[in-house]
């Protein structure tokens, strides 16, 4: 080379220059990937495990109304606000004046079919049971007896009557929509019944 030869300071990319960086990244891509598949999971369980406002009030619903419900003579008047299944509804619940709360009601003492059915004929019975339930408590008047917690939060176990139907839970296993049920293991409806399950 000579003393005052000029040299060039660009440089042409030498060839395969991509591949290399690919090859350098790739490693760190793969990286990013599976943190980010294993967030999702995280994520959806820091999401149900943090309390929701509505769970909490509905808590603390229930537990107010537990609170004013020392006896299980205490009858309190409740307006109908929908009914869930053939064991469960929601209700306004009349503690005393101006003191109204909600919660789920569950019916002491049964146990009705499912809506989110394993078979065909429990999704049918379950369907007859709502239908009952709802006819039961259109009656008027409900009003709601021996309350208790239950073992989910913001909802209580109670006997309910109507206008013409002394104790609900009673008519329901007189008709068939339920059976009994004292807590515990629960078999399934489509167990005996050779049912296929539903996909």
């Amino acid at each position: 080379m000579l003393p005052y030869e000029r040299t060039s300071a660009y440089r042409a990319p030498r060839r395969g220059s991509w591949r290399r960086w690919f090859a350098a990244a790739l490693p760190w891509m793969f990286v990013i990937c599976v943190t980010a598949a294993t967030m999702l999971p995280v994520r959806d369980w820091v999401r149900r495990s943090l309390p929701n406002s509505a769970d909490s009030q509905a808590a603390r619903d229930a537990g107010t109304i537990l609170k004013r419900s020392p006896n299980s003579a205490a009858r309190h008047p409740v307006d109908v606000v929908r009914t869930i299944d053939g064991d469960t509804f929601e209700a306004r619940v009349h503690l005393e004046p101006g003191l109204d709360l909600n919660t789920r009601v569950r019916l002491r003492g049964i146990d009705a079919p499912e809506l989110k059915a394993s078979c065909a004929q429990e999704l049918r019975m379950a369907e007859a049971a709502t239908g009952a339930l709802r006819a039961l408590l259109g009656e008027g008047d409900v009003m709601i007896f021996n309350i208790g917690p239950d073992k989910y939060a913001g909802r209580v176990v109670a006997e309910v009557a109507t206008r013409r139907t002394g104790n609900v839970s009673t008519a329901m296993l007189a008709a068939g929509h339920a059976r009994s049920y004292g807590g515990g293991h629960r078999n399934g409806w489509c167990a005996n019944a050779g049912q296929t399950p539903l996909k």
